[in-house]
């Protein structure tokens, strides 16, 4: 193990193969034979498991309740909302034959050319079309409203370069979709979700982020606002972490989901959707871990403390077993994932650069003289700092500790986002510093063709219109022409 994690790439030297090997390393994902799809490791997924189920307890205290939508899209569903087809048409995955049969040449089996679908089938890219298509059984009255649904599922979109966890054919994720009344009420749930994101990736992912609003031509495809939170990397790219989109009545219309009103009249409803995916890991991976490995939120990491024993005999070992057993049951007790790790085929050294690698936050080291002296090595994985302390009360210890490592790493994200934040008035000055990667401030006069130029540029893109932002108007540093607040560039994964 030591070697391996000598054989890390360093950030400095080169942070995408740095992120790459630290995946495959750490056991959380690897490739699949399937050309752009992963396969989630045990570990990998039992990280998703607890943004999951944070995130599914947070969507349930709204109000929401978990539904489930097929998988194949009709593709004339997808046909009748003109922005939203023209959006994903080019990511689409086509079922359009429903049987094999054995080649007559002996090569195996072919698509039988007889049983071609009478509608070809698309492999959802997002579930918008096949949702309304069913709401409009749901909804028939204002009794019937709000209606708020969520799936947890998995998606196809055909992307031709490919990292596992940022960027895959297919991943997994959730996506809100509810149905409202007023268009008051459609855009308080689209702004209540980004907030809910965003209290997520501070508090549980330990990730700073800024809300706001995509530009026109950056939002979701049918959609009438995109609300965003961006996070900037530790290269100082920004990942796109958590979107809410309102879609206004685009896709009632489109598949005539109408109710009748307290006042007794036809009305389109109105819409929004939200969603976030395992990009999520990819998040986590890339703001918090280091040249050593893995450094996870304890909020978030599936094993938060690991005890290893150190000893020569038998005899040692029991008399450690004996002390540590109940330790383990309190740390239980307390809500605490614990692992204790006597298992002897494994040297503790190995241990140690293991444990290291897949970024449990805390890790205590007894030996026989430990027991003697009622002490246990404690080293916290965000700095590697160890300490001796005592035994006694050492769950109570550990449970402060992981709040003290929790803030921490926000701490550090965040610093490192301000030291990285620039305010530019000039287009010379933006070009130098986009280079350096990083959030750039900067006015822009809100057409497109000018965010394009620029994007064309410079490879950087608007990442929101910042909800808290400065609101001081100003003068773009394209065109010259007046700007009604900064915006936020940078480049992306």
């Amino acid at each position: 193990m030591a070697k391996e994690l000598k054989d890390l790439t360093k950030r400095a030297e080169n942070y995408s193969q740095w992120y790459n090997e630290l995946v495959v390393k750490a056991d959380l994902a690897e490739q699949s034979a399937v050309r752009g799809c992963m396969v989630i490791k045990p570990y990998g997924y039992a990280i998703w498991e607890k943004m999951q189920q944070t995130l599914d307890k947070m969507f349930k205290q709204t109000g929401v309740q978990n539904a489930y939508f097929p998988l194949l899209i009709p593709k004339s569903f997808l046909c009748r909302e003109a922005e939203h087809v023209e959006g994903f048409a080019k990511e689409c995955a086509v079922v359009t034959h429903y049987r094999l049969k054995n080649d007559p040449n002996g090569n195996g089996v072919v698509v039988d050319p007889a049983a071609r679908l009478e509608e070809e089938l698309i492999i959802r890219p997002t579930s918008e079309t096949i949702i309304w298509g069913t709401y409009k059984n749901w909804i028939h009255s204002y009794r019937d409203l709000p209606l708020l649904c969520n799936q947890w599922a998995n998606v196809m979109r055909w992307e031709m370069r490919t990292r596992m966890f940022l960027r895959t054919a297919e991943f997994l994720w959730q996506e809100g979709h509810c149905a409202h009344a007023t268009a008051e009420e459609s855009e308080a749930r689209t702004v209540q979700m980004i907030n809910l994101y965003a209290e997520f990736a501070e508090k549980y992912m330990a990730m700073p982020v800024i809300k706001g609003v995509k530009t026109a031509n950056e939002r979701f495809a049918g959609a009438l606002n995109t609300y965003t939170i961006e996070a900037m990397m530790q290269d100082g790219k920004a990942l796109q972490s958590g979107t809410s989109h309102n879609l206004g009545q685009n896709f009632a219309k489109a598949f005539d989901v109408t109710f009748v009103n307290k006042d007794n009249q036809q009305e389109y409803v109105w819409a929004n959707s939200w969603g976030v995916s395992t990009r999520l890991m990819g998040a986590l991976i890339m703001t918090h871990s280091d040249d050593n490995g893995l450094v996870l939120p304890p909020y978030l990491a599936p094993i938060q403390v690991v005890i290893v024993p150190i000893y020569k005999n038998e005899e040692q070992l029991n008399a450690i077993n004996e002390k540590v057993q109940p330790i383990v049951e309190r740390f239980n007790e307390m809500g605490i994932s614990v692992k204790y790790d006597n298992a002897d085929n494994k040297r503790p050294g190995f241990k140690f650069a293991d444990y290291e690698l897949k970024g449990i936050p805390v890790r205590l080291v007894i030996g026989a003289r430990d027991i003697e002296n009622g002490t246990v090595e404690v080293m916290r994985r965000d700095t590697l700092e160890k300490e001796t302390l005592p035994l006694d009360n050492i769950e109570n210890t550990v449970n402060k500790l992981l709040g003290d490592i929790q803030n921490n790493i926000f701490q550090k994200a965040l610093k490192l986002r301000e030291s990285k934040t620039y305010i530019v008035d000039s287009y010379d000055e933006f070009k130098q510093r986009i280079e350096d990667g990083g959030f750039v401030l900067a006015h822009w006069d809100g057409t497109t063709e000018t965010e394009e130029r620029i994007k064309e540029e410079t490879k950087a893109t608007i990442r929101c219109i910042p909800l808290d932002g400065d609101s001081t108007p100003g003068t773009c540093i394209f065109t010259g022409k007046p700007s009604k607040q900064r915006v936020i560039f940078a480049r992306n994964y």
